[in-house]
């Protein structure tokens, strides 16, 4: 499935800020930060990056919905699932 950039626009900036604030972490940890606030902040590194991918895979069954004829009929529910499971 390709994904529309526009479509998915919002998911890359939530990408972006993500990586931002690990490059921070990085630096946090370089720098010798307290493990109570890397961790704090490296937890919401990853809860931003599975937003991103949770909200790429609504975009992608969004759009197969759309483009099938069939509905949710002719999407690949296994293959929907096992993308959604891969986030978990």
């Amino acid at each position: 499935m390709d994904l529309d950039p526009t479509d998915i626009k919002a998911v890359v900036t939530r990408m972006k800020r993500a990586h931002g604030h690990l490059g921070s972490v990085i630096r946090m940890l370089e720098d010798g930060t307290d493990c109570e606030s890397a961790l704090t902040q490296l937890a919401a590194v990853n809860k931003a990056l599975s937003r991103a991918g949770y909200a790429l895979v609504a975009t992608g069954l969004q759009q197969c919905l759309e483009a099938s004829e069939d509905g949710l009929d002719g999407v690949d529910v296994k293959k929907m699932e096992k993308l959604f499971l891969s986030l978990a």
